[in-house]
């Protein structure tokens, strides 16, 4: 049936008469709005961690479960991927039903996919359970966005959303640092058991505090082909993401996902411009904010997720520092972080997104152009302040660009607001991390054969040659065991300067990629559907 949806983008002041009602203050628990945001935080805390603090233990899951390179690729790419492919199909979920149920829902499922996976003896089992925790992943973080904007009043929210930043960004940066003391003090196990317990306070916190609100206007079915189109069409863009650093860009394999993928999205588009109720109203992206708030996010996290991938290389592969110390050399960027997520909310609501974003990704430009000077001697103190830049960059944006893209959106699509928030972060960390991984894989090839032959060591056959190529892109230098000592210092020599040099170039682009971002934010501006109450319709 063929249907027409609106959406009032007009400037503030020239809304619908239909508004949603401001959220009201609570007199007790249920509803509180301070309390609604401790009880998220405690949540989204869990799925945010849980990005980075695998990684660490992946050494050691490895050995005690004698699993492969590529399976435990897949510890990390199947979480990603349930996540991304879920996040709006999630968000619609919360819309239909209420964001309270499905943030339990995905609390609980999450705790329990969780002590699932520490009880795993198989590769298998943990690949498995890592899906399940992406999928309830996915419920729980719409649905936190989907709650602070219901509870909150509009001159407030911007102050919410920067202590929900922060909480992301702290989880995010942090999770190296507690994933390195649990692994080395106790075991792999824990990591993925310290969510058992959080999960359980963010449940009883969430059947005391949250309120069920649903808009006047929220779906009352569900776009199944809808769905079934734009999963496809995520899954097949992640996969290509995923796969393009094995596969190579120029591969077959890459661009058929690709291909089948656009196509995927072109079929979605036509569809949902058939359906009564479309999972994602095309209309919401007539608003212009909406839009370069979505970009924005890809963007932002291109840039932060890209750069902080090879970071970690360079301390503990480059510098010798265990997990640990590698962590707390990061802690200048979580801590402006979580200073500066607060502040800016504070800043965006009294001077408005736009210069705050436009401000912030300049400062993230330079940031990552200061980490493309680091070298193999760069001391503590020149990358501390460097790191500190990048954490006092991002913050207003992680800020503002949410706070555009779910304010921009009207009430009952809330949601799919925080679903398109969360899978353009997902999508861009992803583009981020194969696009910068594949400059870095071709820096390494072009140049490190002649370093190599440059410092007299003797000339590599081909497959030795792509086998030290692979080791240098992690920062790792190829030294065979039983190789005399002055040998082996020249071959550190040419793998840490060849490595250097790869991660200068990603960082240099990713300092680009930060820069064409401040022009967009530059498009972005308050809420005005929020403010004004435009709200969805059909005819």
């Amino acid at each position: 049936m063929t249907s027409q949806t609106t959406i009032d983008t007009s400037e503030p002041g020239g809304g619908a008469s239909s508004a949603p009602a401001e959220p009201t203050p609570a007199a007790g628990l249920r509803g509180h709005p301070w309390l609604t945001l401790l009880t998220v935080a405690v949540g989204v805390m869990m799925v945010a961690l849980d990005g980075t603090i695998v990684a660490i233990a992946n050494p050691a899951i490895g050995r005690d479960l004698h699993a492969s390179w590529a399976q435990l690729q897949w510890i990390t790419n199947a979480y990603f991927l349930a996540l991304a492919v879920s996040l709006i199909t999630a968000g619609k979920l919360g819309d239909r039903f209420g964001h309270r149920q499905t943030f339990l829902i995905g609390v609980t499922g999450f705790a329990a996919a969780s002590g699932a996976i520490g009880l795993s003896d198989s590769i298998a089992a943990v690949v498995t359970f890592r899906v399940c925790q992406g999928l309830f992943g996915a419920l729980l973080m719409p649905a936190a966005l989907g709650l602070l904007r219901a509870t909150f009043p509009a001159e407030k929210l911007n102050m919410a959303i920067g202590i929900w930043g922060m909480v992301i960004g702290a989880s995010t940066a942090g999770g190296p640092i507690l994933g390195g003391v649990l692994v080395e003090h106790v075991n792999w196990q824990s990591v993925f058991f310290i969510n058992v317990p959080v999960g359980a306070l963010a449940l009883l916190m969430g059947s005391l505090i949250l309120r069920d609100h649903r808009a006047e206007n929220a779906p009352r079915s569900f776009d199944i082909l809808g769905i079934v189109l734009l999963s496809g069409a995520m899954f097949c863009l992640v996969w290509a993401l995923i796969k393009a650093p094995a596969w190579g860009w120029g591969d077959g394999r890459t661009w058929l996902f690709v291909i089948v993928s656009v196509v995927g999205f072109a079929l979605f588009s036509f569809w949902e411009t058939r359906v009564r109720e479309p999972l994602i109203p095309l209309a919401l992206f007539r608003s212009v904010p909406l839009s370069a708030g979505v970009v924005l996010m890809v963007l932002m996290a291109i840039a932060f997720m890209g750069g902080l991938f090879f970071v970690t290389f360079y301390l503990q592969n480059v510098h010798g520092m265990s997990p640990i110390d590698a962590g707390l050399h990061l802690l200048p960027l979580t801590g402006m972080m979580i200073v500066g997520s607060p502040l800016a909310g504070a800043m965006i609501t009294k001077l408005g997104p736009r210069i705050p974003l436009a401000g912030g990704m300049a400062v993230t430009a330079i940031a990552m152009y200061g980490m493309s000077t680091l070298e193999e001697n760069t001391g503590s103190g020149v990358m501390s302040v460097w790191f500190a830049l990048l954490g006092l960059g991002l913050a207003p944006v992680m800020v503002g660009a949410t706070e555009v893209i779910v304010g921009n959106a009207p009430m009952e699509l809330s949601g799919v607001a925080g679903g398109l928030q969360q899978a353009a972060m997902q999508i861009g960390g992803s583009l981020g991390t194969a696009v910068l991984g594949a400059v870095m894989a071709s820096k390494v090839d072009s140049t490190l054969a002649d370093n190599w032959a440059g410092s007299g060591l003797p000339k590599l056959p081909p497959q030795q040659l792509h086998q030290a190529a692979e080791a240098v892109q992690q920062g790792v230098a190829p030294v065979a065991e039983g190789t005399p000592a002055p040998v082996a210092a020249k071959i550190t020599e040419v793998a840490h300067h060849t490595f250097i040099s790869g991660m200068s170039l990603a960082s240099l682009v990713a300092a680009g990629v930060a820069a064409v971002a401040v022009l967009v934010a530059l498009l972005t501006k308050r809420g005005s559907n929020a403010e004004a109450g435009a709200g969805v319709g059909h005819i």
